[in-house]
């Protein structure tokens, strides 16, 4: 399975290309959108303190683009932790029409329709899907979620949940920074080995001077396999949101002067 990028409606998109006809999903980009600067153009996130008029637009753009409803859209309070939610119809519009009531950093559900969404800028996004099962997952994993296994807590939701069977499991790791950019102190190898032990230190390379380069979408593919997903059933996106600030949102590029980008997921 490969990651791919397409374009729907003249907005750019993200997307597996083994995900099949049972799913509706998407990962943005920054392109296509009615953002004025520093916002420009596809901003989608709420309290960065972008127009909230033209965010909404935005909205209107994206969901259209991957084929969900707006008014099914269910996103969370994101935190860096590792709580997972399983969502249902009441869901329905908390995030956009209505404040979170809660904290997760990934979001589960079984019910048609219901559309989840995480927003990232350099952290990963990550869409999980069980055509089995009939089920679906969109998760947010920064450095500190990787470290707690937040893609592992996810997977076994689903299967104490929904009865899925990991080895039928499909997970598409969007766009987000990648080794080439993630530069860090020991705080973040430190984490990753002391909660993946030797398993981590292919994903972390030392440099001059205290600093470390670590491989945030390797670690989070070492967690699915962990999890029980096959190789064969994980796309990655290659591209870096450092390397690439003109494309995608950035933190570590543009600071707190940047918009948001989301991924989501529907059942059809």
């Amino acid at each position: 399975m490969n990651f791919i990028e397409t374009n729907v409606n003249g907005l750019p998109l993200g997307m597996a290309d083994g995900f099949g006809p049972g799913v509706h999903h998407g990962f943005s980009t920054r392109l296509g959108g009615v953002s004025k600067e520093p916002y420009a153009a596809l901003n989608l996130g709420l309290n960065r303190g972008d127009d909230r008029s033209r965010v909404e637009e935005n909205f209107g753009l994206f969901c259209a683009a991957v084929g969900v409803e707006r008014e099914k859209l269910v996103f969370s309070a994101q935190v860096h932790a590792d709580a997972v939610r399983i969502c249902t119809s009441a869901d329905a519009g908390v995030g956009l029409d209505r404040p979170a009531p809660y904290e997760a950093d990934a979001l589960v559900t079984d019910v048609p329709g219901l559309a989840l969404a995480v927003f990232t800028a350099d952290c990963l996004p990550i869409l999980l899907y069980d055509g089995e099962r009939r089920v679906v997952a969109a998760v947010h994993a920064g450095w500190r979620g990787t470290a707690l296994g937040i893609v592992e807590r996810t997977v076994e939701r689903m299967a104490a949940q929904y009865g899925s069977d990991r080895a039928n499991i499909l997970a598409a790791i969007g766009t987000g920074i990648s080794r080439c950019c993630f530069e860090t102190r020991e705080d973040v190898p430190n984490a990753m080995t002391e909660s993946l032990g030797a398993a981590a230190l292919p994903f972390i390379e030392a440099k001059e001077g205290g600093r470390f380069l670590v491989d945030l979408k390797g670690l989070n593919v070492l967690r699915l396999e962990r999890a029980g997903l096959r190789a064969a059933n994980v796309a990655v996106s290659n591209a870096c949101t450092a390397c690439l600030p003109q494309r995608y949102w950035s933190h570590r590029a543009a600071g707190d002067q940047r918009g948001s980008m989301a991924a989501v997921i529907s059942l059809v």
